[in-house]
């Protein structure tokens, strides 16, 4: 399906005409899930590209006005939710545009700072009442499953362990290596407290800084009342080492949730050379070889 900006000009005309003046153009790293455009100075538009991803609409709409006011850092904001028409066939949405970059590991002036800022925003999304939030589901990409889940998340068994095997003989990584960090993943204890609201996509792509100090937080359709080890992510992808241990001691976690996490971390850290993810775009790969280093080297550290 195309989605353009003369599709967006032919939604607002039709549904939001005090916006339909405003210039539209797309964002410089629009999601694989969404469509995103600047409108004006002040908005974005997000639509879906797949069906499957229609409730991520509904879901932003409902629980961010919940949850904003309890967290310490600025988050998505939506502010009218547009109708299938001119030939889309979902829901979509206008929101309030969050100034910022999206964040680098290098750009950070203090990361130990930023570890305990995100560690912030973690617990105090964790501590939000999560009565009536919705569990894992397909439109979140089943985010904060029990690992080992039979579920269609990027951490299922049935997705993980082939891409592992498909690493041996290449020489990227240790594949050896990289299976015992997965094998001691599923063998951690699951999740037995109520569970607790996660962001669910936590990659660097979704924070954003300003002056090098996290500023913001973006893209909630993964959000759910799950296991929170999915939402240490951060501590091997996006985080410096030195800034590592304080992170997991800011968010308090356990031997078993770090496990989880580190596991969620590998499982969105696999590179499959012929993925067209992975191979249009080399970076990525060197990328995820530089995560699966992190991941490997924190297990070894810890001995669990």
């Amino acid at each position: 399906m195309l989605i353009d900006e003369t599709l967006v000009r032919r939604l607002l005309a039709a549904q939001f005409p005090q916006w339909a003046h405003l210039p539209v153009a797309p964002v410089p790293q629009s999601g694989m899930d969404n469509a995103t455009f600047r409108l004006g100075d002040e908005l974005s538009v997000r639509l879906p590209r797949y069906a499957h991803w229609v409730g991520q609409v509904e879901r932003e709409h409902r629980w961010l006005p919940r949850l904003a006011p309890q967290l310490p850092l600025p988050v998505s904001q939506p502010l009218a939710k547009g109708e299938p028409g001119e030939g889309y066939p979902y829901p979509w949405s206008v929101y309030r545009w969050l100034d910022g970059t999206t964040a680098t590991s290098d750009a950070l002036v203090d990361p130990v700072r930023t570890a305990l800022d995100l560690a912030g925003f973690i617990t105090a999304l964790q501590a939000a009442d999560a009565t009536g939030g919705p569990g894992p589901e397909q439109s979140n990409a089943f985010r904060g499953v029990p690992l080992g889940d039979p579920r269609d998340s990027i951490a299922a068994e049935a997705r993980v362990r082939p891409k592992i095997e498909a690493l041996r003989g290449t020489g990227l990584v240790d594949a050896d290596a990289v299976a015992e960090v997965w094998d001691a993943a599923l063998a951690a204890p699951a999740w037995t407290k109520p569970p607790v609201w996660i962001h669910g996509d936590l990659a660097a792509a979704n924070l954003l800084t300003s002056n090098g100090r996290l500023s913001a937080v973006i893209d909630f359709g993964t959000l759910a009342v799950a296991d929170p080890a999915v939402d240490l992510y951060p501590a091997w992808t996006f985080l410096p080492t030195p800034a590592r241990d304080i992170f997991r001691e800011a968010v308090g976690a356990d031997d078993a949730t770090w496990a989880r996490g580190r596991g969620w971390a590998l499982a969105g850290s696999l590179p499959v050379p012929e993925d067209p993810y992975f191979r249009d775009h080399p970076q990525r790969i060197t990328a995820a070889l530089h995560h699966l280093e992190q991941i490997i080297e924190d297990y070894r550290g810890t001995g669990s």
